[in-house]
């Protein structure tokens, strides 16, 4: 729902009103693109759900940096559109990687291993479980560019084209975010 106080305000004007944590403009963004946004996502993802996640980190991230809308290059509701379309298309690699590696790892159980590689696979299956739990405890801005690199086998400026983020921005939430995860692997006890 809107406010009366942005009725006839263009978005450029909203996205302005933004930089000054005008929350009210927000809400009037929201409830001129939030529909499409959604729908664009739904239709990538055919998940509803889903869809709503991406949606809601679209105007998140929105809110949190409104300085990356540049209305030079284009207007709001496509910026949107591309961040929501990027976004979606990141949740369904991330998927199919997962399902890749289920399935990588299913074939891999269903073969039967000496002693000693059974004895390997457990220590990299533990190693696997204590690397995704110190990454759960990540902020997402370095969650995402480590994700995006280290696991996705993306470039520094390909996350960072990604992310929407100068590559500078990428390459030092990279390195804080790889400094957290060795301390909360080393904290677990895990060490290289």
């Amino acid at each position: 729902m809107g406010s009366a106080v942005h009725d006839g305000t263009t978005d450029v004007e909203l996205a302005a009103a933004l930089a000054r944590h005008d929350a009210d403009a927000l809400a009037e963004i929201y409830r001129r693109h939030g529909g499409v946004v959604w729908a664009l996502a739904r239709r990538v993802l055919r998940d509803p759900q889903r869809a709503e996640e991406v949606a809601q980190t679209v105007f998140t991230d929105l809110w949190a940096a409104p300085e990356r809308y540049d209305p030079a290059r284009g207007s709001l509701r496509s910026w949107l559109l591309t961040r929501a379309h990027g976004r979606s298309v990141d949740v369904v690699r991330s998927e199919q990687a997962r399902r890749r590696r289920d399935e990588q790892a299913g074939r891999r159980d269903a073969t039967p291993a000496p002693e000693a590689d059974v004895e390997a696979t457990v220590a990299e299956l533990d190693l696997a479980a204590h690397v995704r739990r110190a990454l759960d405890t990540l902020p997402p801005e370095e969650r995402d560019p480590i994700v995006l690199a280290w696991f996705g086998g993306l470039t520094y400026r390909d996350a960072a084209a990604r992310l929407g983020q100068p590559e500078g921005t990428v390459k030092s939430r990279i390195r804080a975010g790889l400094g957290r995860l060795r301390r909360a692997l080393e904290a677990e006890g895990v060490t290289p």
